[in-house]
């Protein structure tokens, strides 16, 4: 597939180099830092040293007394409370946090997630009958609620109250709820409105924290899993998220909390646990549990307090993400051969599949397959029982909530972000749906966003890449959504006939330029590009740097994301 490059834009000169004096950086670093709206000495000292003092009051979130005076006056009157989550790692970590945090003031409290097949995404009215007839007097829901009207009524015509803890967007009405925490209500002046749903259940739990006069480490035992949840759920990784992913991060390298520690022990031994490590190792198995079964399997294991139960109960997380994998694995393959076998199929601005025998917890990552392949905002539909459950992904700067909210009259239920949503469709609405929704993209979408795009940030010699740029790069971390790990690109590189192929998929080769300056490069997936640079062939190349450990040495190395030929970009 064809990659389309295009560079950021490059900041004023006279500021890089103010930048570049005041902190001893590169000017390429300064460049960066700049791009980031990192442009002073002292944005440069809070963005490399992210300060837990820096973490805003959380009182300033709208309804947030209420919800602590809520919680104290259940825990006095010794009231049975339930917290309640989705089955997501966001959920599954919130949940845990907020109930481990709980445990320790009331015994009166369990927590609740709800079955993925039985009971759908969100509040349940079987979560909400099951605390009625539990004598449940108060239900705290985290990274769900803010558009459950109707069922949080329900409830409280049951005489059960809600304090809904939500970092989806609201609708026009809010539930009749006793607090909502949700910086994305129009009412909340919060200062930071991109936490995820584990950040602000964390909120919740400093607040009571500071309203109580615990100490800090009462709540930032707990701020691992805010880390692993951020990580999972790709939230901004600025202001707020970054302190708390920078501290979370720390937490689980050196302190974890039990069940982080049985996951991490499960998995090959890592020096450092940074953000990628959580979105492929750890984040992966915590989903399992509820893509492929009881999500309360995940926070059993998170809220473990004795390490070698943690490890037996991890281990059933692990067996369920190998069947999530050979499940994800068999329905990729059926979508993309229905895809390749379809002219019609192909020529769309999207996709929209369905398998009536696919499995309903796998769909988003196969979704995820589809635009990696084809590039196309995707929606994957698994059917049963005459409903349609489906899993949507976008492209870049295409916001696919706002077009299945277009085409709402054949929705019967749909919530989540502007690149990944969940809906709920009628086998009879499935081909009305499908039309609508590709007559929505096609009318909306840019060629450019149906064109996978490397962004990188700066063109640079071979030559200035040394140690210190790498240590500077890597205090940069923890790196994500926007946040992201430096692109660079370089012009007239060469290879002298070391480009190999590993694996039938992956580009191995060392690269120099003008005949020096040679570094050692890897390309995941990229074998097809092996023709552009033998032979002696001139090409350009957007890469990340990277640190090689490898037998005790540590070799710095390009991490390549797209080769051209030289002859091919003189147009960007």
């Amino acid at each position: 597939m064809e990659i389309r490059w295009s560079a950021k834009e490059i900041p004023n000169q006279e500021l890089i180099a103010r930048l570049s004096e005041e902190i001893n950086v590169s000017k390429a670093i300064a460049t960066i830092l700049i791009q980031r709206e990192i442009d002073t000495f002292d944005k440069a000292k809070q963005y490399f040293r992210p300060a837990l003092n820096e973490l805003h009051d959380p009182f300033l979130m709208n309804g947030m007394k209420m919800a602590c005076d809520t919680i104290k006056q259940t825990i006095t009157q010794q009231k049975k409370m339930m917290v309640f989550g989705d089955y997501d790692v966001d959920g599954t970590t919130a949940v845990s946090l907020v109930y481990a945090f709980f445990r320790t003031l009331n015994q009166n409290i369990e927590y609740y997630i709800p079955d993925r097949y039985k009971e759908g995404y969100g509040i349940s009215k079987m979560g909400i009958d099951y605390a009625h007839e539990n004598d449940i007097r108060l239900i705290i829901a985290l990274d769900c609620g803010i558009r459950s009207n109707d069922l949080i009524q329900y409830a409280k015509d049951l005489g059960i109250d809600f304090i809904i803890c939500d970092h989806h967007l609201p609708g026009e009405e809010l539930p009749n709820a006793k607090a909502i925490l949700n910086p994305k209500r129009k009412d909340c002046t919060y200062p930071y409105k991109e936490l995820s749903g584990a950040g602000i259940g964390f909120k919740l739990i400093q607040a009571y924290s500071q309203k109580e006069g615990f100490p800090e480490d009462k709540y930032l035992e707990y701020i691992d899993l805010v880390a692993v949840s951020i990580a999972a759920d790709m939230v901004d990784m600025r202001g707020e998220n970054r302190i708390l992913a920078f501290h979370g991060l720390k937490r689980l390298n050196s302190q974890p909390t039990i069940g982080l520690q049985a996951l991490m022990d499960g998995a090959p031994a890592k020096s450092y646990y940074t953000m990628q490590d959580i979105i492929f190792g750890i984040g992966p198995k915590i989903n399992a549990a509820g893509r492929i079964s009881d999500a309360k399997a995940a926070v059993r294991v998170l809220i473990e307090t004795d390490l070698t139960k943690a490890k037996q109960l991890s281990r059933i997380l692990s067996d369920r993400n190998d069947e999530r994998k050979e499940l994800d694995t068999d329905i990729t393959k059926i979508a993309t051969e229905i895809m390749n076998n379809s002219a019609e199929r192909l020529n769309k601005k999207s996709i929209v599949l369905m398998g009536s025998e696919w499995h309903k917890g796998v769909i988003g990552i196969v979704a995820s397959r589809m635009v990696e392949q084809f590039y196309k905002p995707t929606i994957v539909f698994s059917l049963n029982d005459g409903m349609l459950t489906g899993s949507a992904r976008s492209v870049k700067n295409f916001d696919i909530h706002e077009a299945i909210s277009s085409c709402s009259m054949f929705v019967e239920q749909f919530g989540g972000h502007k690149y990944a949503a969940g809906l709920s469709v009628r086998e009879d609405q499935f081909e009305a749906f499908s039309a609508a929704f590709e007559k929505v993209v096609a009318e909306n979408i840019t060629e450019n966003s149906l064109t996978p795009e490397v962004e990188y940030d700066l063109e640079i010699e071979l030559s200035e890449i040394n140690n210190k740029m790498m240590g500077l790069i890597l205090q940069m971390a923890p790196f994500g959504p926007g946040n992201t790990m430096p692109i660079f690109m370089s012009k007239d590189l060469s290879s002298f006939n070391t480009a190999r192929v590993l694996k039938d998929k992956h580009l191995k080769l060392n690269v120099q330029q003008h005949q020096r300056s040679s570094l050692e490069g890897i390309g995941f997936g990229l074998a097809e590009h092996i023709h552009t640079v033998s032979n002696g062939q001139i090409f350009d190349a957007c890469y990340c740097l990277e640190e090689n450990h490898y037998n005790g040495q540590v070799k710095l190395q390009l991490r390549l994301r797209d080769i051209k030929g030289s002859n091919q970009n003189k147009s960007i």
